[in-house]
């Protein structure tokens, strides 16, 4: 007999561009009950009133933080507010989903993180490409070796805004690209360059073109710009035998196999009779099982907190992102010098997954705690721990 769930009691915080989104997922699933929203703008609180007339609202913080009957607080506010407001929920013993990237410095990830451990809590970062049937697709057909090796990944992640006024364009963009190559990848970078530009906000950078490099010779291009007429959401992972073209703007054919490749001939006796091997083989889109991943993702934090699932973007994928986005900014103040970055502490220790996941013990009421100490386990140069520059 299937035992019954607890209904998780969640909160929303912020409902302006990306909120009401996380607010209708998880106001339709069945194992939670959306009991608060929260946010500045009465005229948002109003509207979101109106959708959802039954569920609670306040201009309040504090509020949803001294609920004895919130289990967990969803963090969709600007970035500069991610880290005050999810470590003041860890205290407060909640659950914390935040939206990405978790936090501006790797310094404030770390606390997040430790803090998440201290008190047996999950923690979720929203990735939600890493939910996407698409990328999980391409996943599974790079780890059966149907493309052969990776030999490099290129993504392009451009529009029309919409300019932030806290993060440059880098910030806010990449760390989809970022957190779909890490995954596919899997295994992190050993560097990072950065160059871009400002058109509209001179503080702000608007066009950035990053550069990461990993082991076996292989790499990772991502572009990004507020200034692009056309929205582009595309990604081209080269490997030695087949290609893969992912478009995520494509309603159905998102993915497209290429049967395309170089050979260069194994035996030649002269330059003369040295010459490259074009392959054109035949292109097929493989068959996707369409879902929202934003639906998937939040039904994964639900599962998290039940003890059912492991975080698949916990604070180790979320504070890995932001030590490359991190290492990005230093970059680019550096005319795009590479930055190396260093690998986690104990990297073969399986522990310090467990420790910075943040997936706790399954609780659904966390214990308070201090949160006062920091995990450093991440290495990256000195002098480029800095708050990103608004």
């Amino acid at each position: 007999m299937k035992s019954i769930k607890k209904i998780i009691n969640v909160g929303v915080v912020g409902c302006g561009y990306w909120g009401p989104n996380l607010i209708r997922n998880f106001r339709q699933s069945s194992d939670c009950q959306l009991k608060a929203i929260c946010d500045t703008s009465e005229q948002r609180l109003k509207h979101m009133r109106k959708l959802h007339h039954d569920v609670a609202t306040t201009n309040s913080y504090e509020d949803l933080l001294n609920d004895p009957d919130l289990d967990a607080l969803v963090i969709a506010t600007p970035v500069r507010f991610h880290y005050e407001m999810a470590r003041a929920a860890l205290v407060a013993g909640k659950h914390v989903f935040i939206e990405k990237p978790m936090a501006r410095t790797v310094a404030e990830g770390e606390e997040l993180c430790a803090l998440a451990h201290q008190n047996g809590l999950v923690l979720m970062v929203g990735h939600t490409f890493l939910f996407s049937p698409a990328v999980r697709r391409m996943k599974e057909i790079i780890d059966s070796g149907d493309i052969g090796e990776v030999q490099y990944i290129s993504a392009r992640r451009l529009n029309l805004g919409l300019f932030q006024k806290d993060i440059n364009v880098a910030w806010d963009l990449a760390p989809h690209d970022i957190s779909i190559i890490l995954h596919l990848l899997d295994e992190q970078p050993m560097s990072v360059s950065c160059q871009g530009s400002s058109h509209v906000n001179r503080s702000i950078e608007d066009v950035t073109m990053m550069y990461l490099t990993f082991k076996k010779n292989r790499c990772a291009f991502i572009q990004n710009s507020w200034l692009d007429p056309k929205k582009v959401r595309q990604m081209t992972v080269v490997g030695s035998r087949r290609m893969i073209i992912y478009d995520d703007t494509e309603p159905l054919e998102k993915l497209k196999i290429y049967d395309a490749r170089v050979e260069v001939p194994p035996h030649y006796d002269s330059f003369a009779e040295f010459t490259y091997s074009y392959h054109y083989g035949d292109a097929y889109v493989p068959y996707i099982k369409q879902d929202e991943p934003l639906k998937l993702e939040c039904q994964h934090f639900l599962d998290c907190i039940c003890g059912e699932a492991m975080p698949i973007t916990g604070g180790a994928q979320g504070l890995e992102v932001v030590r490359i986005l991190e290492a990005s900014n230093h970059s680019l103040k550096q005319h795009g010098q590479a930055i190396n970055l260093g690998l986690p502490a104990h990297s073969a220790n399986g522990d310090l997954a467990r420790h910075i996941n943040g997936n706790g013990n399954g609780k659904t009421n966390g214990h308070n705690g201090n949160g006062n100490g920091h995990h450093h386990g991440v290495v990256i140069p000195a002098g480029s721990r800095s708050v990103l520059a608004a």
